[in-house]
């Protein structure tokens, strides 16, 4: 399990330059499965209910993230243990089981869309859309207030947590912020939305407010970062990169406050300018 603590594994390349072709150990970022499934604190078995492409760490977190941000656990208290699963062999490790407080299972129909999701995106569309808006409210307007210094000190932050990022250049990065600059959370994955579940994920079962907080990706901004915002009630989204339309649209249907392309001492504000100041 070590490779999987660093989530990296080393690889051996070929490195092909103008004057020489050398031969070196290189480390590449590890993507493998793992299968999510929900159990009822009364017992009866487990349901899956997603497989995703991640990078393996922080998984409870993950798992835990992923199910409040799909509207399956509202708060700490639902959460009765998470376990690997010993009935999955040498994949246990890859296999992740939810005992929830309740006693039965609660409605999971708007989970039945989720087949495989892949590292590159998650399922979102108007599907995830309208499941948004039958349980998320918009946030309140104009808190927290971020300083235009402290806003351009994030990705900086964001970056200089990145540690397997470093080793393997292969990692999108989610991290939650204090108004004030102060790095909370910073997680790794593959894929981008799989590391904001993780910073969810982990102020859920810590139990850390995040209702004024700021979430940093290190890539673009779609619908699903900006959706998971939403329903983690975190009121400032910012991206190194562009958002796409819909991720606008939603920014500003939930006020939220959505940044993008902030990178040397620039921003652009597409929704929620008023928390900027």
């Amino acid at each position: 399990m070590t490779a999987h603590r660093a989530g990296a594994t080393p690889v051996r390349v070929h490195v092909i330059e103008p004057a020489a072709r050398v031969a070196r150990d290189d480390l590449v970022a590890i993507e493998e499965p793992l299968e999510i499934r929900v159990a009822a604190a009364g017992g009866g078995e487990a349901r899956t209910v997603a497989l995703t492409m991640r990078t393996p760490g922080a998984d409870f977190e993950l798992a835990a993230g992923f199910l409040h941000t799909e509207g399956v656990v509202a708060d700490r208290a639902a959460v009765r243990r998470i376990d690997y699963c010993s009935d999955a062999g040498d994949q246990r490790y890859n296999v992740v089981t939810v005992r929830l407080a309740s006693p039965d299972l609660p409605e999971l129909a708007s989970l039945d869309r989720y087949g495989t999701v892949s590292s590159a995106c998650g399922v979102c569309g108007k599907t995830s859309l309208d499941a948004l808006e039958l349980r998320a409210s918009s946030l309140p307007s104009g808190h927290p207030r971020i300083d235009p210094d402290v806003l351009h000190s994030l990705p900086a932050a964001l970056r200089q947590a990145q540690r397997t990022f470093s080793a393997t250049g292969g990692l999108h990065a989610a991290g939650v912020f204090t108004a004030t600059g102060d790095t909370m959370a910073v997680r790794e994955d593959v894929g981008r939305h799989n590391a904001v579940d993780k910073v969810v994920g982990w102020a859920l079962l810590k139990g850390v407010p995040v209702g004024e907080a700021v979430l940093v990706v290190s890539g673009r901004a779609g619908f699903e970062i900006v959706q998971k915002a939403v329903a983690a009630r975190i009121p400032v989204v910012c991206a190194v990169s562009a958002p796409s339309s819909l991720a606008v649209d939603v920014a500003t249907r939930f006020d939220v406050t959505l940044v993008g392309f902030l990178r040397d001492r620039r921003a652009n504000v597409y929704a929620g300018a008023d928390r900027i100041g």
